[in-house]
């Protein structure tokens, strides 16, 4: 089996980010996947359940409403290994494109007051949340995203290099 493009990232030299996870041509259309990445893999504390549960539902409601990239976006959701979220948009753009979209969405989490759509007929899940912990994952990558602004490798995504064996099967060492 094909090793997928998300796995051929080396996850023990990724940092928190925007990253470009994969471009796809749907018919004439352009979708490009982002990895926006708030933890560094296997190496930081995962996001709490509850609180990852919460900027879901926040930040996919900011996105949705903000007038400039309301009509790109197609998907906003956590990675199942819950150091950060992957969001899809029609196009193509340069992850630095981002960069103002996401602190914002980030730095707005602090003036919630309640998390969008928590409510039984709304959610799977609707007592799963925590805003609290939300405000405090938020203003932490709210604040890494300023203190690096000009640090290129948060747009950069570290690729695995596999060797291949000589019947083109992928060597992957321990």
């Amino acid at each position: 089996m094909e090793l997928i493009q998300s796995f051929s990232v080396d996850h023990t030299r990724i940092i928190p980010g925007i990253f470009t996870s994969r471009v796809d041509r749907l018919g004439e259309h352009t979708v490009t996947t982002y990895d926006i990445r708030l933890k560094r893999p296997n190496r930081e504390p995962v996001i709490d359940v509850a609180a990852m549960h919460s900027l879901e539902h926040i930040i996919a409601t900011y996105l949705r409403n903000d007038p400039e990239w309301k009509d790109e976006v197609v998907y906003w959701g956590p990675m199942g290994c819950l150091t950060g979220f992957y969001l899809i948009l029609k196009g193509s753009r340069k992850p630095e494109e981002l960069y103002n979209l996401m602190l914002n969405a980030f730095s707005a989490v602090d003036s919630v007051e309640e998390v969008p759509g928590a409510t039984a007929v709304n959610c799977g899940n609707y007592l799963m949340h925590n805003l609290e912990m939300a405000k405090w994952y938020a203003k932490e990558f709210a604040d890494y995203l300023e203190e690096n602004r000009d640090n290129g490798a948060i747009f950069e995504y570290p690729k695995t290099e596999r060797l291949l064996t000589d019947d083109g099967q992928h060597f992957y060492d321990s």
